[in-house]
């Protein structure tokens, strides 16, 4: 299959009733017919979600984790659900060190990355909170897609195939998502009983289905025969967390992310810092924009890399990092005029995958969504006859002792999936720290994200600048060619997605930018992002889906 030259257009989608935007046309039917039988944002994110977990397992499924974002329209506030996992009670360095692992990492495929999937839990909490139709609805879309079978998309078909050289074919039981040891190809029908198994038992039995009966016997099982230590009882004392929010506030809108463990935190350091700049007249695609923008996500990853943790084990100073006297200080370090290379970040982007979807309904409820296993296929391992595979988001933690992320039993790893909400502020609810508690009278203005590993942060920063400072409607801001600050150990380049000027390029380069062209599949590297507005007055909802992969935004009218 050639390579994507992505240039076709497309239009912003417009309506009132309800719209839900992923990465794939199935997954977003999904969705819809959920909103068309009275389901409202958080079912019909579950049902897309889940519709992901069938279409698009080369990057999502029910063997993950999830976080999600939910608006309520009535109370108009946001609310943050953690449905990430812990690492084994029994994974400690010392057991590394006795089994001859302890290196800079982990195997990014040992079993010993697996930590337990949050992602169901995630959904059904998600459900049992916000949820209005029985869980037995919602997830039928997903099991009729799974039991029949259903066409590959093309970005998927490619993204498979690699999977199948990277992990399925040498995992165990990984051959229960091929075609005879091969991936599917564009078009060609695949169908996946064992999902449609696991689904139907999730359905009638809830969370309990996966965490503490067949289903989790044959993850500690599979886990074990691969060489890890994951126990029954990991599994049954898993929990989500409901979470306050954290914000700040950016020209007068009031940007949400979750909190640590995850990575939302560092868009939200570098707005705070970009907020200090006219970026409003600069143009979009300038050097002049994209210099402010890559340095103040430079300073942002410094400090995220850092204190990004579990909060479990570490006290962590969130609303000094997120205040705006601290923001002038990192700002201040920014020489407008040329790159400052020592506020490095050493994580991983390669070959991360994950899917993004946002929902809003007609109500005005919104979800903000993001699944993933992590790098792609996760470990590429499945337990046997269920259909989903295992994660390898483990893979994340640090095996420095003296770092707050180091692996500990029980403990959840830095982990890079963000989705974003923002709302409108009232202009006397403004404050100069934005950590605390949520104003009265917020109205919403975006359900977005952009998935893609250490992308992701990136992205936020770079797709709310185009919607809030450049003016720009949904589409046309994830349409806008995006750079990425890749890992200080895979040389700190900053990749340049082509469409970018080449007089950008070379002046980037010239102010001390290590830069690169990227084109083609390798575009996955600046994410794939989902975007909804609200028009606060009239309630018209405007949406747009990223170019980057197979998906749509689409509305009931």
């Amino acid at each position: 299959m050639n390579a994507p030259t992505f240039n076709s257009r497309r239009s912003p989608v417009y309506g009132r009733n309800g719209i839900v935007a992923t990465s794939q046309p199935l997954a977003t039917a999904a969705g819809l017919e959920i909103l068309a039988r009275g389901g409202n944002a958080a079912d019909a994110a579950i049902a897309a979600a889940a519709a992901l977990n069938v279409t698009e397992p080369t990057s999502t499924g029910i063997g993950g984790d999830m976080f999600a974002l939910y608006f309520d329209s009535d109370s108009r506030r946001v609310t943050a659900l953690n449905g990430s996992g812990r690492a084994p009670s029994d994974l400690s360095r010392d057991r590394l060190k006795r089994e001859d692992l302890l290196a800079d990492e982990l195997p990014p495929f040992h079993a010993h990355t697996v930590t337990v999937p949050g992602a169901c839990a995630g959904w059904c909490d998600l459900h049992a909170r916000h949820g209005s139709l029985p869980l037995s609805n919602i997830l039928a879309p997903a099991i009729k897609l799974a039991e029949e079978g259903f066409p590959v998309a093309p970005i998927t078909a490619h993204f498979w195939s690699r999977g199948v050289d990277r992990q399925l074919r040498s995992a165990p039981n990984g051959h229960e998502l091929t075609i005879e040891g091969r991936a599917p190809k564009a078009g060609e029908l695949f169908r996946n009983p064992g999902l449609a198994r696991t689904f139907k038992a999730v359905a009638e039995k809830g969370k309990a289905a996966f965490y503490e009966s067949e289903i989790a016997e044959a993850i500690v099982n599979v886990i074990r025969e691969s060489g890890g230590c994951m126990k029954l009882d990991d599994l049954a004392a898993h929990t989500s967390t409901w979470e306050e929010p954290i914000s700040v506030d950016y020209r007068g809108l009031r940007v949400y992310e979750c909190p640590p463990n995850g990575q939302g935190i560092t868009a939200l350091i570098a707005l705070n810092i970009l907020e200090g700049f006219d970026l409003a007249g600069l143009d979009s695609l300038s050097p002049e924009k994209l210099h402010l923008m890559i340095e103040s996500l430079r300073l942002a990853f410094a400090d995220a890399r850092w204190y990004v943790s579990d909060p479990a084990f570490n006290n962590l100073p969130i609303a000094q990092l997120l205040s705006k006297d601290y923001a002038v200080q990192r700002r201040n370090l920014i020489n407008t005029q040329y790159a400052t290379r020592n506020t490095q970040f050493d994580s991983p982007t390669s070959f991360s995958n994950t899917i993004y979807l946002s929902v809003v309904d007609g109500m005005g409820n919104a979800c903000s969504f993001i699944n993933s296993n992590y790098m792609g296929f996760g470990t590429g391992i499945v337990p046997k006859g269920w259909g989903f595979t295992l994660q390898n988001r483990g893979h994340n933690f640090s095996l420095d002792p003296n770092h707050p992320n180091c692996l500990a039993p029980r403990k959840r790893p830095y982990h890079t999936i963000i989705p974003a909400m923002v709302t409108r502020v009232p202009r006397a609810e403004r404050r100069a720290s934005e950590v605390e508690a949520q104003g009265e009278g917020e109205t919403l203005f975006a359900s977005y994200g952009v998935m893609g590993g250490f992308m992701q942060p990136q992205g936020h920063v770079q797709v709310l600048s185009a919607l809030h400072d450049a003016g720009l409607d949904p589409q046309s801001a994830l349409d806008l060619p995006r750079f990425c600050i890749e890992a200080e150990k895979s040389g700190g380049e900053v990749a340049i997605e082509e469409g970018i000027p080449q007089a950008t390029f070379d002046q980037l380069g010239k102010m001390g930018h290590p830069v690169r062209w990227v084109s083609g599949y390798e575009r996955a590297l600046f994410g794939r992002g989902q975007v909804i507005l609200r028009d606060a007055e009239t309630g018209v909802l405007c949406a747009g889906s990223d170019p980057r992969a197979d998906g749509c935004a689409m509305t009931l009218g």
